[in-house]
């Protein structure tokens, strides 16, 4: 199991420089883990695709339901205490800490593209390419 921030479930899911990553990340481990907050970030992702004219509304809509039934199982609230006490050694915001957390809790790796969580959190945080290799 890995916890894969919004950046990895929405490269999964949409067309992106790295699609194909996740799409080896997939295979690679397909039990994939993220705090509740997920959904609300995926779903500025796709409103954000909505805006710009890439998707349509029945593509998101559909895209979401993809994204729930992926990760229906391994959705996770995490108590503010960990989350809060990660950002105040960090420059990251309190969403980025959720997922930082839950790897902690899972005692497992976040993947990410995000600099700053791989700066901030060397010892969970992983790259695709890294966590490929």
């Amino acid at each position: 199991m890995i916890v894969a921030d919004i950046n990895i479930i929405s490269y999964l899911l949409l067309p992106t420089t790295y699609s194909d990553s996740a799409d080896r990340l997939y295979k690679k481990d397909p039990d994939w883990a993220a705090p509740t907050l997920w959904k609300s970030e995926f779903r500025n992702v796709l409103a954000l695709y909505l805006r710009k004219d890439i998707i349509t509304l029945e593509k998101a809509l559909q895209l979401q339901e993809t994204a729930e039934s992926l990760m229906i199982q391994n959705e996770f609230d995490i108590a503010s205490s960990p989350i809060l006490t990660l950002v105040d050694n960090s420059n990251c915001s309190s969403y980025d800490c959720e997922f930082v957390a839950l790897a902690n809790h899972l005692n497992t790796q976040l993947v990410t593209q995000d600099k700053k969580i791989l700066r901030d959190f060397p010892s969970t945080a992983i790259s695709i390419s890294n966590f490929l290799k």
